[in-house]
C-alpha cells in the first residue's frame, strides 16, 4: 500500500524590475495564509518564503497541490508588489546579509549560529513520508545513504550565486555544507544510537535542538516521517513531484529491504562526500562515483541504477510511467541547473534566469 508523503519548498522573494532578492517574506506569508491557512510559513531569513502540501498517497493529487501551493504563493506575491522564484540560490542580489525573521526561536538561532544564519540565502525542497516509528525511520536512512550523492544530482537547480555563474550545478549544498550538522547522515545501529548521538550534540552546543539536526536524511523532529532534504527546490512543479516520487518510492524500497533482513550498504564518509561534491558540480550530466562500489560512474547511469532499484514500488504506486517518463525528460532537457543556464544563453541576462524560475507560469522565459 503507498506510503503518504508530501513537500515542503522556499522561494525567494524578488523584486520585480531588478530581480533581486528582497526581504518581503513576511507580508507575503500573511497573505496566501488566506488560501493556505499555516502551510505557507515564514524561514529564518526575510528573503524566504515557505510552503508545504499536506500528506497524501497519491502522486497525481500530490502534483496538483504543488501546482496550487506555487499558483497561491505567486499570487500572493504579486498582491504584494514582488514576485516567488523556485532557485536554490540568489541568481541576483544576496550578497549582503539577509535580515533575520523576528521571533524568539530564530533570535536564539542567530546567536548560536552567527554568521551562519545572516547568510542563509537558500532555497531548498524536503520529502516527508510517513514512518511508523523512528527506529523504522533510522534504519530507513541507513538504506538511503548510497542513494544521496544521485537524488543530489537530479535536483540541482543553483548553478548561479549573487550575480555569478559558480560552475556547480547545486551551489546550494556546498553552502549548506558549513552547518555543524549537515550533509548525508552517519550509518546508525539503531534509534538509541540516533537518539545518543543527538544528545551528545546538543550537549556540546553544535546543535540548538533537536530540530536543528540538518543531515540530508532524518527522523523528522516533529512529525511521524522521515525526511529527505538534500535537494534545491525544483524549477517546476513536475519536477518537484519526481523528485517526491522517486524519493517514496526509495523509502519503500528500503522498507522492503528491512522486512526481509537484508543489511544496508555502509559507504565509506570519504567517498560520500566526494560524491556529494561532484554530484553538486556537475549535476546529472557528469562524472561521479558508484559509492556502493568505490567505482566511478556517471551520474546519468546512477539514475538508471535508481530507477531499476526503485521499479517495484513505483510499480506498487501506480508511479512508474510517471518516473520513467520524468527521469526521460530530465536526461534529454537538462536538471533546473541546466535550464537557468539556458535561459541565460538566449540574450545573456540574469534577469531572464529569474523569470525561468518565476512560480507564476506566465512569469517563465
Amino acid at each position: 500500500m503507498p506510503l503518504r508523503f508530501g513537500i515542503e519548498e522556499e522561494y525567494f522573494v524578488v523584486d520585480p524590475v531588478s530581480r533581486q532578492v528582497v526581504p518581503r517574506a513576511g507580508p507575503v506569508v500573511r497573505r496566501a495564509a488566506a488560501a493556505l491557512g499555516d502551510r505557507a510559513s515564514t524561514e529564518l531569513v526575510g528573503t524566504l518564503a515557505e510552503a508545504k502540501t499536506s500528506p497524501c498517497d497519491d502522486l497525481a493529487k500530490l502534483t496538483e497541490q504543488i501546482r496550487a501551493m506555487r499558483a497561491a504563493m505567486a499570487a500572493a506575491g504579486a498582491a504584494e508588489g514582488v514576485r516567488l522564484a523556485a532557485t536554490g540560490t540568489p541568481v541576483l542580489g544576496g550578497t549582503r546579509p539577509a535580515p533575520i525573521t523576528p521571533g524568539a526561536r530564530y533570535a536564539e538561532s542567530l546567536a548560536t549560529y552567527r554568521g551562519l544564519d545572516d547568510e542563509q540565502c537558500i532555497c531548498s525542497c524536503h520529502v516527508h513520508v510517513e514512518m511508523p516509528d523512528r527506529d523504522r525511520a533510522v534504519q530507513v536512512s541507513n538504506h538511503l545513504r548510497p542513494w544521496l550523492p544521485t537524488l543530489l544530482a537530479l535536483a540541482a537547480n543553483s548553478p548561479y550565486w549573487a550575480g555569478r555563474d559558480t560552475g556547480h550545478a547545486c551551489w546550494r549544498a556546498l553552502v549548506w555544507a558549513r552547518w555543524p550538522v549537515a550533509g548525508p547522515p552517519p550509518f546508525f545501529r539503531s534509534a538509541e544510537h540516533y537518539e545518543e548521538l543527538v544528545g551528545t550534540l546538543l550537549e556540546c552546543g553544535a546543535l540548538m535542538d533537536p530540530a536543528t539536526v540538518f543531515w540530508d536524511v532524518r527522523p523528522s523532529a516533529r512529525l511521524p516521517t522521515v525526511e529527505v532534504r538534500l535537494a534545491d527546490v525544483a524549477l517546476t512543479a513536475e519536477d518537484a513531484a519526481l523528485f517526491a516520487a522517486l524519493v517514496r518510492a526509495l523509502v519503500q524500497t528500503a522498507a522492503a529491504a528491512i522486512d526481509a533482513g537484508r543489511e544496508a550498504a555502509d559507504p565509506a564518509p570519504e567517498m560520500l562526500r566526494a560524491a556529494y561534491w561532484l554530484a553538486a558540480r556537475d549535476g546529472l550530466g557528469g562524472d561521479g562515483v558508484d559509492v556502493r562500489t568505490g567505482r566511478p560512474a556517471r551520474f546519468r547511469d546512477l539514475a538508471a541504477d535508481l530507477l531499476a532499484h526503485a521499479r517495484p514500488a513505483l510499480a506498487d504506486n501506480g508511479d512508474l510511467d510517471a518516473a520513467t517518463a520524468g527521469l526521460r525528460r530530465l536526461l534529454a532537457g537538462g536538471t533546473g541547473a541546466d535550464r537557468q543556464r539556458a535561459a541565460y544563453r538566449r540574450r545573456g541576462l540574469l534577469t531572464d534566469v529569474v523569470d525561468a524560475a518565476d512560480l507564476r507560469p506566465s512569469g517563465r522565459a
